[in-house]
């Protein structure tokens, strides 16, 4: 097997405004992911780019971007490709896709609330899918923080979910992503670490702690898609990790699907993520995330494979909803005769009214 030194993978997990967002927004900005002279200007919670996150204020879907990390040692540059994950047991299924493209998780804490509910979903599901965890504890500046106990806690949830002792042998680091500092050593209960000015303990534990994606060089194409999304010009995005050999722009490829039916497509588009943007690109190869256009019905869990050895990957499963919902047309004797105003007011009100059947799966496939 094959290692490819050059990319990190992870995710970073936790409670609901234990510090997720902020943290990834000092990571770009101290990775020299935005001019200098613009980093002060910009807005915070820069991942949450959905109008109902910037308004409610939380994650809802789970995002990714990429830092490229340049090693104080002069090595090479490593791309860092991290999943920030919704923090609600409401969006479950987008925290699974989310550790189904990561190597390895940042457990992210709160130095006072400790591990909350939703610490105890999160990380369930990534010892179920053997991903070594890094503890993170955050917020150490809180006059209420108590470090040590949250620590503790922390290990009783890992001893709660049946973790091995490979799993609860971690790293931890104690930050203050507000302010952009980490440190390895534990500072006094109520302030910032004092040994560090900046993430940098952080990122070395990354980079020592997630491991390299690795790959059969002789197997053929394989890449596994995680979650769609939409744009206005190319329309269905499918965002996917490559897993086994490499994509190319314009490349004719296998399209698996969920019920193992096959066809041939064609990726008209290639996006790699830098930063907050997707940029076009010719080619990705192993443990790369990136996006194609050009499959207008792909759906999340499907395959991309090499045609002339097409091999499917597991689908991905997601928990059953609480709550779910049936959407069917109006089989009512007034259908039509609905609106605002009488006779052919009325109609044209109903008709402009995107409330078919067909607008509505649309919406919601977007």
């Amino acid at each position: 097997m094959a290692t490819r030194h050059d990319i990190r993978n992870v995710a970073i997990v936790a409670h609901v405004d234990h510090g997720k967002t902020t943290l990834v927004d000092a990571m770009l900005k101290q990775a020299g992911a935005f001019a200098a002279h613009a980093a002060e200007s910009l807005d915070d919670r820069m991942m949450d780019s959905n109008d109902l996150e910037r308004e409610k204020g939380i994650t809802i879907l789970a995002k990714n971007t990429a830092v490229k990390y340049h090693p104080k040692d002069g090595g090479e540059v490593i791309t860092i490709n991290i999943i920030d994950t919704p923090g609600h047991a409401d969006f479950g299924g987008e925290v699974e896709r989310g550790l189904s493209m990561v190597d390895a998780v940042v457990l992210l804490v709160d130095a006072s609330e400790g591990p909350l509910p939703q610490t105890r979903f999160v990380l369930r599901k990534a010892l179920q899918a053997r991903l070594p965890v890094i503890l993170c504890i955050n917020k150490t500046d809180r006059p209420d923080s108590r470090i040590d106990e949250v620590v503790n806690e922390a290990y009783d949830l890992f001893l709660d979910l049946d973790a091995d002792e490979d799993q609860i042998e971690f790293p931890i680091v104690y930050a203050c992503a507000r302010d952009g500092v980490a440190s390895l050593t534990k500072p006094e209960n109520g302030t910032v670490p004092q040994d560090s000015d900046n993430l940098e303990p952080f990122f070395t534990t990354i980079l020592e702690s997630v491991p390299a994606p690795s790959y059969d060089e002789s197997a053929p194409l394989q890449a596994h898609v995680t979650n769609l999304d939409a744009d206005n010009f190319l329309g269905r995005i499918a965002l996917l990790r490559v897993e086994q050999g490499e994509l190319r722009k314009g490349q004719t490829v296998t399209w698996i699907k969920r019920d193992g039916s096959m066809s041939n497509v064609r990726i008209t588009e290639l996006l790699m993520t830098e930063a907050l943007t997707r940029k076009p690109a010719e080619k990705a190869g192993p443990g790369d995330i990136c996006a194609v256009a050009g499959i207008p019905d792909i759906m999340i869990g499907e395959t991309l494979a090499d045609p002339e050895n097409p091999i499917a990957l597991p689908l991905i499963t997601v928990d059953e909803p609480a709550i779910s919902m049936t959407i069917g047309t109006n089989t009512s004797p007034l259908v039509g005769r609905g609106g605002t105003g009488k006779g052919a007011s009325a109609k044209a009100a109903v008709k402009d009214r995107k409330v078919t059947a067909r607008q509505v799966k649309d919406r919601l496939d977007r």
